[in-house]
């Protein structure tokens, strides 16, 4: 298949790799030293075993018009990325082509083949003005959800940390015959891709950890064990899961593990800091919006009161603020 990379950071530079070393005609959206470094040695990727592989042949370039028509077309930014370039996405589709976008947080398009009830309702926090929406055609997504942890090591250079499950889900919940090509494409690849019927559950199993352990790892530069073993802040991350559960289940979803569990997965990756804090550090941007606004607007909208998780989000979004204007530091 021809695979596009929006994205050739951490993790679309190890999908990307994967998938050139499997055999499929794969191109990577970079820039700056980035793109320049794949032009000049291709992408590398170090797994967390220590193994090495460069995919030699892998196309690298920063335009989406260059990069043509695609089979499939994997949206690896940060979820704040996508808008100014959703416009521009038609000059690589066809057809057929399907989009994966592989965002933390709730998506975009979360409500869109939803049914019910909530079908099309927008998440303002995620889609300003309906501008992303309105840009994609919502039946050419498939869902995922990212569980590896990667980083860009330098430029050209992508280090494994953990995982290799990517769960697929078409919208509607059906089994497509365009999912399955595309979980075996990732199979092929070397990664878990299973095709789930409830790709939403899926995103709010994630979802339920990031929420909590994120923004507070950034206001205390703490990892999860640290957290996860601090009395206080542990009975604040139970209190901001507890809030975010009751805004599921009004949803409809459930959860398939205990709050406790999920709560004692987090401890036992051990001194890892969130991707928030790893933000937070090198001066990019959080996900708050996807990760944490995204949910207290959805709380809101359904009457649902979360105290907890508004306080944490209203100081991670002040230490944000006042970081970007420079009057703070890391």
């Amino acid at each position: 298949m021809k695979v596009c990379v929006v994205g050739a950071g951490s993790i679309g530079g190890y999908v990307g790799v994967k998938l050139a070393l499997a055999g499929e005609d794969v191109t990577l959206i970079a820039r700056g030293a980035n793109l320049e470094a794949i032009r000049a040695r291709g992408m590398r990727l170090t797994m967390a075993d220590g193994t090495d592989y460069i995919a030699p042949g892998i196309k690298a370039t920063a335009s989406l018009a260059e990069a043509g028509p695609q089979d499939v077309v994997i949206l690896a930014m940060k979820a704040h990325q996508v808008a100014p370039i959703a416009k521009d996405l038609h000059r690589m589709l066809h057809d057929d082509t399907v989009i994966v976008p592989m965002q933390n947080g709730i998506p975009w398009w979360y409500f869109q083949r939803h049914g019910g009830p909530f079908e099309g309702r927008r998440i303002e926090n995620v889609d300003p003005g309906g501008t992303i929406a309105s840009a994609i055609d919502p039946a050419r997504i498939i869902g995922c959800v990212v569980y590896p942890a990667c980083e860009l090591a330098a430029p050209g250079v992508v280090r494994h940390i953990e995982g290799d499950r990517f769960p697929l889900g078409e919208l509607d919940g059906t089994e497509s015959a365009r999912i399955v090509r595309l979980a075996e494409a990732f199979v092929r690849a070397g990664l878990k891709a299973p095709v789930l019927t409830a790709i939403r559950a899926e995103i709010w199993l994630k979802l339920w950890g990031n929420l909590t352990f994120n923004p507070i790892s950034a206001l205390t530069h703490s990892t999860l064990v640290d957290i996860c073993q601090f009395p206080p802040t542990r009975e604040l991350a139970t209190a901001m899961m507890r809030e975010a559960e009751s805004v599921a289940n009004t949803l409809g979803v459930s959860f398939r593990v205990t709050l406790e569990k999920r709560i004692a997965g987090a401890e036992k990756v051990g001194e890892h800091k969130t991707s928030m804090l790893q933000d937070l550090e090198a001066g990019r941007p959080m996900e708050l919006e996807p990760v944490v606004g995204a949910v207290v607007e959805l709380g809101e909208q359904l009457g649902i009161e979360m105290p907890h998780t508004r306080t944490v989000y209203a100081c991670a979004k002040l230490l944000e603020a006042v970081v970007s204007a420079g009057k703070g530091s890391t």
